[in-house]
């Protein structure tokens, strides 16, 4: 059979939706993307799909899919890559089009050079052989962990005294959640500021249940931390974010925030929850969530290299 390389267009994101979901099952035992993701990731603001996405295809069927996308303006460039085991060949060749693209994009951007991150399975169906002769390594590791839910143990916990929670329900508290997000993860690795509304794009605000947001406050700090979690993966309730400012870190705000987010969930009928951490977080995050019960589903390794 005969393969092809393209851009990607939005009417293949289904296509593209069932091809990660094979990759997903051959990493990590069951599929776990959901379509609302691939377009949300199709959408990027920035993103120009014919110079930006690839779709190799074989017989007419996608094996191998790759996105890029700039949030630094700078040099620091992100793609991701997904390809069928036995097309190692068309990986190669669309890795060698998204690094050209990249340095492309960088210098667009005034920048000499492009630093490329990639992120992938700790065991990948891409042959890693294929990024180590293109001058890839492995510069951090991140865990996503689960955890099974209980209505009868995952009680909403009680409040701390001095500490008070609202759900996000205004755009000031949104505006605030960001702002939270900023100051609680500026020194954490690979951070990338965004504007409020490049923030609400990346966190699919349209469609996100801001009744799972949350803001902690304390009497003498006031807002202090927020969790921001999301019900629309089939798979599992997700967090996609826990964030405590320095000044209010010791305190026990973050254990408090999962607690109550493992408690809505329950309460909606979910039977696992789960999230994604720097396995080098320097702020103790790995150590809370193991405390709450958190346990690791598979890794994830950021890959980097260099293009001049």
């Amino acid at each position: 059979m005969s393969s092809s390389l393209r851009p990607v267009a939005l009417t293949d994101a289904p296509a593209v939706t069932d091809l990660l979901n094979r990759v997903d099952e051959i990493e990590i035992g069951r599929p776990e993307t959901d379509l609302h993701t691939v377009e949300a990731d199709l959408k990027r603001p920035g993103i120009d799909l014919d110079r930006d996405s690839w779709l190799m295809s074989d017989g007419g069927r996608p094996v191998a899919y790759g996105l890029l996308w700039d949030e630094s303006g700078g040099e620091r460039i992100d793609i991701d890559q997904y390809v069928l085991p036995e097309h190692q060949e068309a990986a190669a060749r669309m890795l060698a089009a998204m690094e050209d693209r990249a340095l492309e994009k960088a210098r667009e951007n005034g920048a000499a050079r492009a630093v490329v991150h990639l992120h992938l399975n700790a065991a990948p169906t891409l042959d890693t052989a294929v990024l180590y002769a293109r001058d890839w390594r492995v510069v951090r590791r991140y865990h996503v962990l689960h955890r099974p839910l209980d209505p009868a143990r995952d009680r909403l916990p009680e409040v701390p005294a001095g500490v008070t929670v609202r759900s996000c329900a205004t755009r000031a508290d949104r505006s605030r959640v960001h702002e939270l997000y900023q100051a609680s993860f500026a020194r954490h690795f690979d951070f990338q500021p965004r504007t409020f509304d490049a923030w609400l794009h990346d966190i699919g605000a349209e469609g996100l249940d801001w009744s799972l947001v949350w803001i902690v406050a304390t009497d003498d700090l006031g807002d202090a931390g927020f969790l921001l979690a999301r019900d629309d993966r089939e798979a599992m309730g997700w967090i996609r974010s826990v964030g405590v400012l320095p000044a209010a870190r010791g305190r026990g705000l973050g254990g408090f925030l999962l607690r109550h987010a493992f408690a809505a969930f329950a309460a909606r009928g979910r039977d696992t929850v789960g999230l994604g951490v720097d396995t080098e977080n320097s702020t103790g995050a790995p150590r809370l969530y193991e405390r709450h019960g958190m346990t690791v589903h598979y890794a994830v390794d950021t890959w980097e290299t260099v293009v001049r």
